[in-house]
């Protein structure tokens, strides 16, 4: 028999710490950001003001699935409204269910939602469409649970999928590209001492959960010296807004294995960085930068081309190189993926109405590229944009 366990309390999720991990292993798609110990360290820097509710789903009493959601204030262009969405908060590109299932796991979940009292306008999953799922199972498992939702397009990321050799993937981008990544990394390499550090620990399992943190410091201080450190809008390494958070997610993600710190050192001193999560072979660019002073130019193309090649050589599967300045990642990237979301606005909160339009709007802008290759049912045809 089935049952539903909903949990408020962050420091009631310590228990859940094997089945979280155990589920973990079995979801499709998952990354750090879907770990227990990273929605732990999130919850306790950026929880105030949110309400936590993680659904578990009990099949005789033992967890079959989670669903980590939270309820909250989010300004609109149609004012304030309450949401119910996943905790990723814009870290990372993807998110969901954990375990085996995420589509039954979140028809359960959402079942559980519709039957108690409500404490939110919008019902929104967003960050859907990591490789290897279906973001229309979500609009299913909506459907199913007595939420019909509407579809639309979040945000895009830029994805590299390790096939073949980075040689071949390389040869395929246009000429002048190619000809100036290669002029880089000899200038680098000639002229600079040019060395690449990269710092991958197995984890605690392995007995390798030391931060390192004369490299973290090394990138925090090239983040500092960047244009990005200067910015006033950012949310680099550096920024006081952030980093106490991800320091401490820094050592959290070295006890689980999880970091991929990459470091360009110019005659011996740190000059570009790359800071990746990383879980079962899958790679998410959290952050990168590099001290214009000192890094020639082209510098962070050649850092990056040095970090592919390496993670060619190392077998992983894939990239998620992030959002944002997509055309400068496109030469890196195998595809632009989208990130999806469903909406579903409650017909009794008046507000959401008028986002719910909105919505209707944005899924009738979709490509079909998008949707199709999603699994995801458009609304009634309009007027088609391209990817």
């Amino acid at each position: 028999m089935e049952s539903i366990r909903e949990i408020n309390a962050a420091g009631e999720l310590a228990e859940l710490e094997g089945d979280w991990r155990r589920l973990l292993d079995q979801t499709p798609g998952a990354s750090f950001f879907h770990s227990l110990a990273w929605l732990d360290v999130y919850w306790r820097h950026s929880g105030a003001g949110q309400k936590l509710r993680v659904l578990v789903v009990l099949r005789s009493g033992e967890p079959t699935g989670i669903v980590p959601l939270v309820v909250r204030s989010e300004k609109t262009k149609v004012g304030r409204l309450r949401l119910l969405t996943y905790p990723l908060d814009a870290w990372g590109s993807f998110y969901g269910p954990i375990g085996a299932n995420p589509a039954a796991i979140l028809r359960a979940g959402l079942e559980h939602v519709r039957r108690i009292e409500r404490d939110w306008d919008v019902l929104e999953p967003r960050w859907l469409g990591a490789p290897g799922t279906v973001p229309g199972d979500t609009g299913r498992a909506m459907r199913e649970a007595g939420f019909q939702a509407i579809p639309s397009v979040f945000d895009r990321t830029a994805i590299l999928e390790f096939r073949g050799r980075w040689e071949e993937h390389v040869a395929r981008q246009p000429r002048r590209w190619r000809r100036n990544l290669r002029a880089d990394v000899r200038r680098l390499t000639r002229e600079w001492g040019a060395d690449f550090v990269r710092y991958r620990p197995g984890g605690r399992a392995l007995g390798e959960e030391d931060p390192r943190w004369d490299l973290y410091d090394a990138c925090e201080e090239v983040a500092r010296r960047s244009w990005q450190g200067r910015s006033t809008t950012g949310t680099t390494l550096s920024h006081e807004s952030v980093r106490p958070l991800l320091r401490e997610l820094h050592a959290a993600a070295a006890a689980e294995g999880a970091v991929d710190l990459n470091l360009l050192l110019l005659d011996g001193e740190p000059a570009a960085f790359v800071y990746n999560y990383h879980y079962q072979g899958c790679l998410y660019g959290l952050r990168m930068g590099y001290d214009a002073e000192r890094c020639p130019a082209g510098a962070g193309n050649a850092l990056l081309d040095w970090v592919i090649r390496d993670t060619f050589a190392r077998g992983d599967v894939l990239y998620d190189l992030g959002v944002g300045s997509l055309d400068w990642k496109r030469n890196f990237a195998t595809r632009i993926v989208p990130i999806l979301r469903y909406s579903h606005c409650h017909p009794t909160a008046p507000r959401a109405q008028l986002l719910r339009l909105k919505r209707w709007i944005d899924s009738r802008s979709m490509a079909p590229c998008e949707a199709l290759g999603c699994g995801i049912d458009l609304p009634a045809a309009g007027e088609m944009t391209p990817v």
